[in-house]
C-alpha cells in the first residue's frame, strides 16, 4: 500500500506542471461526473456514492477501489496538499498487465476513447529510450520496468489536463495511468506554494 501511495504521490508531482493558468474560474474539471473540488472526506463520500471502495488513506491521499471505463477493481488515487485539503488531483491506476501486448492495447484503447472524448492531444509520446527498438514483447516488458518506456499522452481542456501514460512500479508491476488535474484548484495550490517562496 505504502509503495502504491509513494508511486502515485510521484506520479502527480511529476505532471503538476501540465495545469495551466485557469480561463474559466465557474467549472472544475470531472471525475465520473463529479466535480474535482471540495475537502478530501467529501470527495471520497461521493465516491463511494458511485460504487467506489475505500482501501485506505494517508499523506493526503485516499485510495479507493472500484471499476473504472469498463476494467474492473481500477486503484483510484485521490490527492490533495496536506497545507490545503482541497482536491485537486484524480489518478486511475488500471489492472496490471504483464505483456506488452495487452498493456500497450489498454494504452491505445483509453487514447483512442479519450480522442473520441476530448479531441486531438496536446502533446504525444511514445518511444522507447533505447539504442534499437525492442525485438519482441518481453524486451519491451523488460524495458518497461527499467523505466526505458515513455509512452504517454496529454489533452488540455478548458477545465484542465488529462494525462494517460504506461507506468511501472518495479519490473514486474507495469499498468496504465490516467491522470486528472483540475485547472481551478491546481492554480489555487500553485499560488499557494508561490507565496511560500
Amino acid at each position: 500500500m505504502k509503495t502504491i501511495l509513494i508511486t502515485f504521490f510521484l506520479s502527480l508531482s511529476t505532471f503538476t506542471s501540465f495545469a495551466q493558468d485557469n480561463t474559466n474560474t465557474e467549472k472544475h474539471m470531472e471525475f465520473k461526473g463529479i466535480p474535482i473540488d471540495g475537502a478530501l472526506n467529501e470527495y471520497v463520500s461521493k465516491m463511494k456514492k458511485e460504487g467506489f471502495t475505500l482501501v485506505g488513506t494517508e499523506s493526503g491521499i485516499a485510495m479507493l477501489k472500484g471499476d473504472f471505463a469498463g476494467y474492473k477493481n481500477c486503484i483510484v488515487g485521490v490527492a490533495t496538499l496536506k497545507q490545503k485539503d482541497l482536491v485537486s488531483k484524480i489518478t486511475v491506476i488500471f489492472p496490471e498487465s504483464d505483456t506488452w501486448s495487452s498493456l500497450s492495447s489498454d494504452y491505445f484503447y483509453l487514447k483512442e476513447l479519450l480522442t473520441e472524448k476530448y479531441g486531438e492531444p496536446a502533446e504525444v509520446v511514445e518511444k522507447f529510450n533505447t539504442r534499437s527498438e525492442p525485438r519482441d514483447d518481453r524486451d519491451r516488458m523488460y524495458q518497461v520496468g527499467m523505466d526505458r518506456c515513455k509512452y504517454y499522452t496529454t489533452y488540455e481542456t478548458e477545465k484542465g489536463s488529462i494525462q494517460l501514460s504506461i507506468d511501472h512500479e518495479s519490473v514486474m508491476r507495469s499498468y496504465v495511468t490516467l491522470s486528472y488535474f483540475d485547472k481551478i484548484n491546481s492554480k489555487i495550490i500553485r499560488e499557494k506554494a508561490k507565496r511560500d517562496l
